[in-house]
């Protein structure tokens, strides 16, 4: 069985610590069992690997968060989706990736996952049951479904069919009547109390399913092609081109925890601690979480049930039980993500302008970590001037090598190929100046530093 964890979301839940680049399941506000702070993505790869199933699993994601992907999971297999549209078209896409460059069997089993379920060990030990199911059932699609504790407005259902549950090897299974989208509570307690689940987004199918779909949809196979034509795939959720369709669905219920940690009223109930960052909580605040990423300290004093979240992308003070509402108080706002993190390290913006003319000035503080390195690349239509802050490097223009250290200032010109190393720890002050100041003027040449070397004019 392979696993596939879809990465996706805007970032508008957990505004402002979340945006495009650096979606919900990649905050650090979590506590691993060394007490560090961890990602949700983060804390998914470790209970996956605790249970033996990390060596299966892919990660599949969109370009702009690959970067974080391998920054806060190292090396882990991703499937790269050449634009962000809907899990349809994720999954298909993975699908083609695991039958034409894995080499996977048509009759091995595939699961797809979050990658953000905030779950104890025994959901993954249920995930694992998933390819018996299959095999045993003959079923389409197998799905997880959570035993609800509470009849939730917010969740979709997952009802069963009367009478229709069977056991194998102790796994208890029923076969699947349809689904209900976000009821309401009296609604939901209806449906409890017909045994319904709530569906947590889990799905098992054979890989030839969708393999003869995607051919019966004459769409290619090969996972090349494939990304070539990703922008006709309809924009569809897996549930409404899929699942809705499937002929024989069975369903396996999960007793243990499970929560979905998509708004600040969640993701604080699950907090070790109600402060992250500099600043103060006066103790007459009760239930107050503060979550400060800028150098200034933030104050909180005499608010109760309250979130403070603060970045480089904004300020948001919101009273708990109103936080889910961001999303929609955000979906006018345009903004560029003021903080980032890559393979290499991180940045943040320091500054940005944008004049009349057209003339854009951008300025990050980047910080590099040891032995990594900025890709070989160019650009079109920017300038670039760095000022070495701390740390020592190297760095190469237009195949000319040189070292680096604190106060050498760096000339990069439109069009010159140039890369940057860190032999330490290394920040420093970047200045753009150009017409478009975005990740599409950056012509990648080269990723791997000993490829680069081969370039430089000794």
């Amino acid at each position: 069985m392979k696993l596939v964890l879809l990465s996706g979301g805007s970032g508008k839940r957990l505004w402002p610590l979340s945006n495009d680049s650096r979606s919900k399941q990649f905050l650090k506000m979590l506590v691993n069992p060394e007490k560090q702070l961890e990602s949700m993505v983060q804390r998914v790869w470790r209970q996956l690997d605790q249970v033996g199933l990390s060596d299966s699993s892919y990660v599949a994601t969109g370009k702009a968060q690959m970067e974080m992907i391998q920054s806060q999971l190292g090396g882990v297999p991703v499937i790269v989706e050449p634009e962000r549209r809907d899990t349809f078209p994720a999954i298909a896409l993975a699908a083609t990736y695991l039958y034409s460059i894995v080499g996977m069997s048509l009759n091995e089993v595939v699961t797809i996952l979050p990658v953000d379920p905030y779950v104890d060990e025994a959901f993954f030990q249920k995930i694992g049951e998933l390819e018996q199911v299959i095999e045993s059932t003959k079923a389409d699609l197998a799905l997880i479904g959570v035993k609800p504790t509470y009849p939730s407005e917010k969740y979709g259902y997952i009802v069963p069919q009367t009478n229709s549950q069977t056991f194998i090897e102790q796994t208890e299974i029923f076969h699947v009547n349809h689904f209900a989208e976000k009821p309401t509570e009296a609604k939901a307690q209806e449906l409890i109390d017909r045994q319904a689940l709530w569906n947590c987004g889990v799905f098992a199918f054979k890989l030839d399913y969708i393999i003869s779909y995607l051919i019966e949809q004459g769409f290619p196979i090969q996972y090349e092609a494939m990304a070539k034509q990703y922008d006709k795939l309809p924009k569809n959720s897996f549930d409404y081109e899929i699942v809705e369709k499937a002929q024989h669905i069975v369903v396996t219920p999960y007793e243990g925890y499970w929560k979905d940690l998509g708004t600040w009223n969640t993701l604080t109930e699950e907090m070790d601690t109600d402060q992250i960052g500099k600043g103060l909580i006066s103790p007459c605040s009760k239930n107050t979480h503060l979550i400060n990423e800028l150098d200034i300290p933030v104050v909180v004093l005499g608010l109760d049930n309250v979130v403070v979240a603060t970045s480089p992308d904004g300020i948001l003070v919101t009273e708990k039980n109103a936080s889910p509402r961001i999303k929609d108080m955000l979906k006018n706002m345009e903004q560029r993500p003021m903080y980032e993190e890559r393979r290499w390290g991180s940045y943040r913006v320091l500054d940005y302008k944008k004049y009349r003319e057209g003339h854009e000035v951008l300025t990050k503080r980047i910080c590099l970590r040891a032995r990594k390195n900025v890709s070989y690349q160019l650009h079109l239509k920017r300038t670039e001037i760095c000022t070495i802050l701390s740390g020592e490097g190297e760095f190469i223009l237009n195949e000319q090598y040189r070292k680096v250290k604190p106060g050498d200032t760096l000339h990069i010109p439109t069009g010159a190929r140039h890369s940057i190393r860190a032999l330490t720890d290394l920040e420093y002050i970047e200045v753009q100046t150009g017409t478009e100041l975005t990740e599409e003027d950056s012509v990648r040449l080269h990723a791997e530093w000993s490829e680069i070397l081969e370039q430089v004019r000794l």
